[in-house]
C-alpha cells in the first residue's frame, strides 16, 4: 500500500512562471512534465523520464487521486496543480476533482491529501526555499547548485540562433550530458525533501494547520474573477496618459527626458530649487515650497511615477482562460507570525479608493472612453490607481460580501495584556481613538464634539505606539505631516504609555520571560503564554494551539549596550541574525493571534465561496440571497480558545470589489 508519496517535478512551459504563477503556467497548451521524481513510503527515489517516453507506473498514477495516500512535495501547490493539468490531458481516467457545480475548482486535484514540506519549514521559522533550508538544517545531501542553469536550459524557451539551428526549445537530445545531470538534480530534490521531513519529525505540524493549508489551497484553486475588459482598457489608458504627461513635461522644461533624475535635478537647480532626492516623499515636500510652474512639473512627475498599471499587468499575466486569477495567496508567507502573503497581484497592498463617483469613473474605463476620462479628471493615472480593486468581479448572477474585523490587533493586544478600560471601550462600541485621547489627556474627547482636535493625536498614538514605538514610530506614521509639532512627540509617547500601564507591563514581562528561557534553556510562563527553549529553538505557545518558532536563539548586546535576544530568520529577503526584544515579540504574538482568529473565521465560513482575504478581511462570492448580517455575525464569533475577547465584524455588499 502506498501510504506516502514524495514527489518532485521538472516541467516546461512557454509561460513565465514568476510572472504568471503555476495555474496559468500549467494551463498553457505547451506545458509538459519532463521528469517525475518520486519516493514511495520514504523509500528509494525513482525518476520517470517522461520527456523520453517513459511512463509513470499505474499504481503511482492511481495514488495521485487516492485520498488515503498522502502526497508530499516542497511547495506542493506546484506539483498538485501541474499534475492536475497533466492528468486531465494525458490520463483522465486517473483524475478526480472535488468540485460542486457552483464552484470553480473543478480543474484541480483535491488538496486534502497533500502536504507541503515548505510549510513545515515555515512553521518552524526556517527559510522558504529548498537550497537555504537544506543549508540551515545541515543536510548531508544538498540541493544541486547546477539546477538553476539546467532549469533555464530545459524548462524555458530559448532564443533561436544560427548556432542552435534556429530552435526555440532545448530537448534532451540537444545535450545528453546535461540531461543526465538534470535527472540527478530531480532525484536529489526528492532526497532533500525526504531529509527535511526526517530532520523535522520531532516537531510535527498540528493537524489543524494542515486543515488551514488545505482551505488555503481551495481558495487559490477557486480564484477570483477579473474583468479583463476593464484591465485591458486601463493598461491602454495608462500608456496614453503617461505619453501625454511626458510630452507636457518636455514642453514645460525643454528636457529631452524629464524622467531622468539627473536632468530634472539640473532643471530644478536652474529654477533655484535644490533637492537631494526626487522620490515620492521628497516631491511631496517640495510642492508647497515652489512656484506654480515648478509645482505643475513636479505634479506631472508624481503622476508619471504612479505604478498603477503594474497591478493591471499582473492581473493580465495571472488570469486563467475562465477570467479568474488563481494562486494569489501564499500560506505561511510571513515567517514570524504565520500570516498569509500575497503572490503576483498582491491583494495585500492594493491602493485604497476614495472617489465618490467610483462607478462612473469605472464605466468610462470599461467603455474605453479615454477622451471623457481625460476631460473629466486631471490625474488619469491616479484614477486608474483607485480603480484597481474594481477589476475584481464576482461571476454573473453573484455578488461580493466583504467583511472585516474591527480593530482586531488593538482588541487582541488589549485582551492579552489585560488592559480593562480598552476592553470596555470595545465592549461598549465606543471609538478607541477618542477614548485613548481622553485617557491620555484626561478630558472628554468626542469625534465631532468637544476636544475633537485631540482625536487625531489619539489615533496616531494608537497606530504607532502599541508595540513599543517611540518618537521615531510617530514620525514614520506621519505625525509631523499631520500637523503635530516635534516637541509634542515625546510627551505623546509618555502619555500613551501612562494610559496603558498593563500593555507596557506586558511588553517587559514577555521580554523577561524570553530572556530567561534563552539564558537558562528552560520553560517560563507569563500572561498565559508558555515560552521555552528546546533543541536549539525558542517556542511561544499560542492560545490556538499553534506555536511561534525562533531558530537558534542566543543572547547578544544591542546598540544601547543592553542585553537582547537574537535569532536567525528572514529579514529584507535574506537569512540573517535578527535582534529582538519584548515589544517586538509582543507584536509577533498579537499579529499571530489575529491571524489565527481570521483562520478560525475562514474555517467557520469554509462552505461559503471565499475568493480572497487581506489581513483581517474576507471577500466572499455568493448568491444575492446570502445575508450580509449572517456572514458578519458568524465571522465575529469569538473562537473557543480565546473566550472573553470582544470581536466585531462589519461588512458590505458590492457588485465589484472596493473599499467602503
Amino acid at each position: 500500500m502506498i501510504k506516502e508519496l514524495s514527489i518532485d517535478l521538472e516541467t516546461y512551459s512557454d509561460i513565465d512562471l514568476k510572472k504568471s504563477g503555476v495555474y496559468r503556467y500549467a494551463e498553457s497548451p505547451h506545458f509538459e512534465i519532463l521528469l517525475f521524481g518520486y519516493s514511495v513510503n520514504n523509500g528509494p527515489v525513482m525518476v520517470v523520464d517522461l520527456a523520453q517516453s517513459e511512463c509513470i507506473p499505474t499504481d503511482i498514477l492511481a495514488a495521485l487521486s487516492d485520498e488515503q495516500t498522502t502526497k508530499w512535495a516542497y511547495n506542493a501547490s506546484f506539483e498538485r496543480v501541474c499534475l492536475s493539468y497533466w492528468l486531465r490531458r494525458n490520463c483522465p481516467e486517473y483524475f478526480r476533482s472535488y468540485s460542486i457545480p457552483e464552484d470553480t475548482v473543478g480543474n484541480y486535484l483535491n488538496p486534502a491529501s497533500w502536504k507541503c514540506s515548505r510549510i513545515w519549514g515555515a512553521y518552524m521559522g526556517l527559510p522558504l526555499n529548498l537550497k537555504d533550508i537544506g543549508t540551515i538544517l545541515k543536510l548531508s545531501g544538498q540541493k544541486m547548485a547546477e539546477g538553476k542553469d539546467l532549469i533555464k536550459y530545459f524548462c524555458t524557451p530559448c532564443r533561436a540562433t544560427k548556432a542552435n539551428g534556429g530552435r526555440t526549445r532545448n530537448l534532451p537530445l540537444h545535450a545528453p550530458e546535461k540531461w543526465a545531470l538534470f535527472k540527478s538534480y530531480n532525484q536529489r530534490d526528492v532526497e532533500v525533501e525526504l531529509a527535511i521531513k526526517e530532520r523535522l519529525s520531532r516537531y510535527p505540524v498540528p493537524d489543524f494547520i494542515w486543515d488551514e493549508y488545505h482551505l488555503d489551497q481551495k481558495i487559490n484553486d477557486r480564484g477570483i474573477g477579473v474583468d479583463m475588459q476593464l484591465v485591458n482598457h486601463a493598461i491602454s489608458f495608462d500608456a496614453r496618459a503617461k505619453q501625454a504627461l511626458l510630452h507636457r513635461m518636455q514642453q514645460k522644461t525643454g528636457l529631452e527626458n524629464p524622467n531622468s533624475v539627473a536632468q530634472m535635478k539640473a532643471w530644478l537647480s536652474a529654477k533655484g530649487v535644490e533637492t537631494e532626492s526626487l522620490d515620492k516623499k521628497a516631491v511631496k515636500g517640495l510642492l508647497p515650497e515652489v512656484n506654480k510652474a515648478v509645482a505643475d512639473v513636479l505634479s506631472c512627475r508624481q503622476q508619471l511615477a504612479k505604478s498603477s498599471v503594474s497591478k493591471y499587468t499582473a492581473m493580465a499575466h495571472m488570469v486563467c482562460a475562465d477570467s479568474r486569477a488563481r494562486g494569489c495567496f501564499m500560506f505561511y508567507g510571513a515567517s514570524r507570525s504565520g500570516r498569509w502573503a500575497g503572490r503576483g497581484i498582491q491583494l495585500q497592498n492594493l491602493p485604497q479608493n476614495h472617489m465618490t463617483a467610483l462607478e462612473e469613473a469605472r464605466n468610462l474605463v470599461l467603455d474605453g472612453n479615454f477622451e471623457a476620462m481625460e476631460l473629466l479628471y486631471d490625474n488619469v493615472p491616479g484614477v486608474l490607481s483607485e480603480l484597481i480593486r474594481t477589476a475584481f468581479v464576482p461571476k454573473p448572477g453573484y455578488k461580493y460580501i466583504v467583511s472585516d474585523f474591527s480593530a482586531i490587533e488593538a482588541r487582541v493586544l488589549s485582551f492579552l495584556a489585560g488592559e480593562q478600560w480598552r476592553m470596555d471601550v470595545f465592549k461598549d462600541g465606543k471609538d478607541i481613538y477618542c477614548e485613548s485621547a481622553s485617557k491620555m489627556f484626561k478630558v472628554p474627547v468626542e469625534k465631532h464634539g468637544q476636544n475633537s482636535h485631540l482625536r487625531q493625536k489619539g489615533k496616531i498614538a494608537e497606530l504607532a505606539l502599541g508595540y513599543g514605538g517611540s518618537v521615531g514610530a510617530l514620525k514614520a506614521m506621519g505625525a509631523l505631516e499631520m500637523g503635530l509639532d516635534e516637541s509634542e512627540l515625546q510627551p505623546l509617547v509618555d502619555a500613551w504609555r501612562q494610559a496603558n500601564p498593563n500593555i507596557t507591563a506586558f511588553w517587559w514581562a514577555i521580554d523577561a520571560a524570553v530572556k530567561q528561557a534563552v539564558i537558562y534553556k528552560t520553560k517560563t510562563e507569563t500572561h498565559g503564554f508558555l515560552i521555552y527553549y528546546r533543541g536549539g529553538m525558542l517556542f511561544i505557545d499560542l492560545p490556538s494551539g499553534r506555536q511561534l518558532c525562533y531558530v537558534k536563539p542566543r543572547m547578544g548586546v544591542n546598540q544601547f549596550g543592553s542585553d537582547s535576544v537574537t535569532y536567525e530568520g528572514i529579514s529584507t529577503g535574506k537569512w540573517t541574525r535578527i535582534e529582538s526584544y519584548g515589544p517586538k515579540f509582543v507584536e509577533n504574538i498579537v499579529q499571530a493571534v489575529s491571524r489565527d482568529i481570521l483562520a478560525y473565521a475562514m474555517k467557520e465560513l469554509r462552505f461559503c465561496q471565499i475568493v480572497g482575504h487581506v489581513h483581517d478581511e474576507l471577500i466572499i462570492e455568493c448568491s444575492p440571497k446570502v445575508s450580509l448580517d449572517a456572514i458578519c455575525e458568524q465571522m465575529g464569533r469569538t473562537p473557543p480558545w480565546i473566550s472573553g475577547l470582544q470581536l466585531r465584524a462589519d461588512g458590505y455588499e458590492c457588485s465589484f470589489y472596493q473599499k467602503q
